[in-house]
């Protein structure tokens, strides 16, 4: 039975779920986003949420330093290290928590697996900028609505060529 064990197993044992985890884990720090399936997306965000707040600067250079070396020791990969902490480190120093986002793409035609992107929240232009409304005023209402009806564009000929022929005879 499993009573009390919250840790997906993804299926896999103990090392060959760690090494999944940190090689998905460093895709998601080099390329921002990544598309997988769901659990194994649920899963990452356990694991890489808590190594994402080891990156915010800490009080002395002995412990920065450790956090690299806490860091260094999930991921293996040092160009990964280095952008955690130089890009990616600064850009969450602010924010209190939820370093990821997770949005469900629907399934995978093969084996019927639910499919979904996990993304750094930070890194993400769509939703990081606030939408501000246009509001209407008068002259907007006033400009005429413009038709998106193809067949009038013979109409719009004959209208300019009967305009052309009044704007001559008021300069005469």
């Amino acid at each position: 039975m499993r009573h009390g064990n919250k840790v997906n197993n993804l299926g896999r044992k103990k090392a060959h779920r760690e090494a999944l985890l940190s090689n998905l884990a460093i895709a998601l720090v080099t390329h921002k986003r990544i598309v997988t399936t769901l659990a194994k997306a649920k899963a990452l965000r356990s694991y890489i949420e808590p190594l994402l707040t080891k990156t915010k600067k800490g009080d002395s250079k002995e412990s920065i330093s450790h956090q690299h070396r806490i860091v260094f020791s999930h991921f293996q990969d040092k160009a990964a290290v280095k952008e955690l902490f130089t890009v990616v480190g600064p850009k969450i120093a602010t924010r209190p928590g939820g370093y990821t986002r997770i949005i469900k793409l629907g399934i995978r035609p093969g084996d019927n697996a639910e499919k979904a992107m996990i993304e750094l929240v930070d890194f993400n232009e769509v939703y990081g900028k606030h939408i501000v409304p246009v509001v209407a005023t008068e002259e907007v209402a006033a400009e005429p609505v413009k038709k998106t009806r193809r067949a009038g564009t013979k109409k719009k000929a004959a209208d300019e060529a009967a305009t052309s022929e009044e704007t001559p005879s008021t300069e005469a």
